[in-house]
């Protein structure tokens, strides 16, 4: 298998979020399973130490360090890119192509968030902040509310270049970051913050997360008639853009989505899929603004 870029789980959202009462600060380092790619591999866990610290200790709208990337991991970089870039042209929706131009982003060098977050910031108002770790749900996605994206800067181990088990740069930047440099999508993102603070049970998190699942994680919707993604979880991952056309398309019912199961360690085998780009829009920002 190949790619699986995020792992929301029943009570996570986009892999950086947990439920843990004693992880209250949203900048917690991360710490490596014994399962991971890097995890024994010294000289990487020590890079991802570094650049955990400078989430540590950044203030919020400071300027964003430069992370510590080295030839190696811009190598891994080049490598997604190479296989990312036919994968946008084939399967991805026009809104978000239109959105890769703007950011510009070179073939062979991992950009710094500081440059991506300039450019979105200048399109859509968004921020976005680097984060250690792990942080709980609610801090994750009530910070969307506020036009803040919180993101990693760490990049997958080099053994696996088109396998991570957690969110990582290309994730945030080629995903999110893209996306964000859309107004559409990045109105869509604050309306799910804003439905967030006003979520006061477990329940109806839950909820919320499984509709950010299928719509800003694993969106699809019909352009020219055939199927695009929109979401990000597709779109930073070559394996699950060309896995999603063996996906079973499901109408785009938003009820039905905040209660569809799913595995976050596989492609997913269930999509939601709008009838265009317009539909969807219109459809989530109604039930976001109504939740």
């Amino acid at each position: 298998m190949a790619e699986p870029q995020s792992s929301i789980l029943l009570d996570h959202v986009d892999g950086r979020l947990v439920t843990d009462e004693s992880v209250a600060d949203r900048n917690d380092i991360v710490q490596l399973d014994p399962d991971h790619p890097g995890f024994r591999d010294p000289q990487y866990r020590r890079r991802r130490n570094q650049i955990a610290q400078i989430a540590m200790k950044y203030h919020p709208r400071d300027p964003i360090p430069d992370a510590p990337y080295t030839i190696e991991e811009h190598q891994v970089w080049e490598t997604i890119w190479k296989a990312l870039q036919p994968a946008h042209q084939q399967y991805a929706c026009a809104e978000y192509r239109e959105c890769l131009k703007k950011l510009d982003f070179a073939p062979d060098r991992i950009s710094q968030l500081r440059e991506v977050n300039e450019k979105v910031k200048a399109i859509s108002g968004f921020r976005l902040e680097p984060v250690a770790g792990l942080v709980q749900p609610r801090v994750f996605l009530e910070n969307l509310a506020d036009g803040v994206f919180l993101c990693t800067q760490y990049i997958r181990h080099h053994s696996t270049p088109l396998y991570t088990p957690e969110p990582d740069v290309v994730h945030e930047i080629i995903g999110h970051g893209v996306t964000l440099a859309s107004e559409r999508l990045a109105e869509l993102n604050r309306l799910f913050g804003q439905a967030v603070k006003r979520t006061t049970s477990s329940a109806a998190l839950e909820k919320l997360s499984r509709v950010y699942w299928f719509t800003i994680e694993f969106g699809v919707l019909r352009e020219d008639g055939e199927v695009k993604a929109y979401g990000t979880g597709l779109l930073s991952s070559a394996g699950e853009l060309d896995e999603m056309h063996s996906a079973r398309l499901r109408p785009f019912d938003l009820e039905a989505a905040s209660s569809e199961e799913y595995d976050p360690t596989h492609f997913q085998p269930v999509l939601f899929c709008a009838d265009s780009f317009a539909a969807m829009y219109e459809t989530l920002r109604e039930f976001l603004v109504n939740w």
